[in-house]
């Protein structure tokens, strides 16, 4: 998995990276393992602990890095997840959001580990971002509302005539 090309997203836990790199190739299905490194005398670890575990999803590659509780995971960051049909957005919505996972607004998710993602099924974007803003607007009012997102309520939403 490592060459020079293209971006690695490093992702900071605290003690579990091995744990939530096996999650997220669970999540994912064509989700891989790569290398694991381990602390070693140097430190800053313990000798013999999971540094970092390399695994790729979707394509992206990660790092889970094993850096302690100094930095959380905020919403600052997310990761868009589009979708091919609403199977796939229910899916990765349910699976996300399980075992301790959260719902947010607007198709946000945080999983068990606090990283945050976005559950975007087909279509969301073209309403939210239709050149007609009458539609725009009634459609992103829509999702405004929403936790887990409707395309079909959104479509209504923008297809309203209020006039």
């Amino acid at each position: 998995m490592s060459g020079s090309n293209g971006f690695t997203t490093c992702l900071w836990f605290d003690g579990n990276a091995a744990t939530a790199a096996d999650y997220y190739v669970s999540v994912f299905k064509d989700g891989k393992i790569g290398r694991t490194g381990y602390y070693n005398e140097a430190g800053p670890g313990r000798a013999g602990d999971v540094m970092v575990v390399e695994f790729e999803i979707n394509g992206q590659k990660f790092i889970a890095l094993n850096g302690g509780p100094q930095f959380p995971f905020t919403e600052a960051i997310s990761f868009q997840i589009h979708c091919a049909d609403e199977t796939e957005s229910d899916y990765y919505y349910d699976e996300l959001t399980k075992d301790g996972g959260q719902e947010s607004a607007c198709g946000w998710v945080k999983d068990k580990f606090g990283v945050s993602w976005q559950v975007i099924p087909p279509g969301a974007i073209d309403l939210i971002t239709d050149p007609d803003p009458g539609r725009a607007n009634r459609a992103t009012a829509a999702m405004m509302k929403m936790k887990k997102l409707d395309v079909a309520q959104m479509r209504r939403a923008a297809d309203a005539d209020t006039r």
